[in-house]
C-alpha cells in the first residue's frame, strides 16, 4: 500500500466485515515527540487470543474469500520500517483496537495520504456504521462523530450528496488549517 490512508480504509472494512457498528479512527501526529500514531478501535465480534497471534500472518484470514490476510502485516511492516510498532488488543465480542506508531520524520515512513477521501469513503459506504474520526495535530484537535451529524441532520441520509460534501469539506478545511499552521 503506497500510504497509511490506504492501511486505514483496509483495516475500518475489515471491522465493518467484524460486525463493527462503531468504529473510532485516531491520528495523532506530535512533531515534537517525532510521534505518528494511527488507532482504530470497534465494537465488531473481535479476536480470541490465538486469532490475534494469528493475525501478524500474511498467509492466515478468517475470510473464505481469499487465502491471504494482508491487513495487520502490512501495517505491522509499514510501523516497523519507521522504527514504529503496531499492537493488537481485542477481547472475543469485545471489539478490536489496532494501534500503530511511527517516527514522524523516519525517512521510510509512508505519507498520511488523502485521509479526507478516505473517511468521507468510509463514511458514504457505510451510512450505517457510526465513525469518529480523531485528528490532532501538536496542541490542536479535531474531532468529527457521524452519530452526532445524523442527529442534527435528522431524516437527511448521512451520504446524502451535499452532507458528503460538507464532511469533505470540513475534514479538508482542519487539514489545510494545521499544515499550515506548522510550515
Amino acid at each position: 500500500m503506497e500510504d497509511l490512508s490506504l492501511h486505514i480504509l483496509d483495516i475500518a472494512e475489515n471491522s465493518i466485515a467484524g460486525g463493527a457498528t462503531k468504529i473510532q479512527i485516531k491520528i495523532i501526529e506530535d512533531t515534537r515527540e517525532n510521534l505518528l500514531l494511527i488507532e482504530i478501535a470497534d465494537n465488531g465480534k473481535g479476536m480470541d487470543e490465538n486469532t490475534i497471534k494469528m493475525a501478524y500472518d500474511p498467509f492466515f484470514t478468517t475470510k473464505t474469500t481469499r487465502r491471504v490476510g494482508l491487513g495487520i502485516p502490512l501495517l505491522a511492516q509499514a510501523a516497523r520500517e519507521s522504527s514504529g510498532s503496531i499492537s493488537v488488543v481485542s477481547k472475543k465480542d469485545g471489539g478490536t483496537i489496532i494501534t500503530a506508531n511511527f517516527q514522524h520524520n523516519h525517512i521510510d515512513r509512508k505519507p498520511l495520504g488523502d485521509i479526507v477521501k478516505t473517511i468521507t469513503v468510509l463514511i458514504a459506504a457505510h451510512p450505517d456504521i457510526d465513525f469518529l474520526f480523531e485528528h490532532g495535530r501538536n496542541d490542536r484537535f479535531y474531532s468529527l462523530d457521524t452519530a452526532d451529524i445524523k442527529n442534527d441532520i435528522g431524516n437527511i441520509p448521512i451520504n446524502a450528496p451535499e452532507v458528503i460534501k460538507f464532511i469533505k469539506d470540513d475534514i479538508s478545511q482542519w487539514l489545510n488549517d494545521t499544515k499550515s499552521s506548522i510550515l
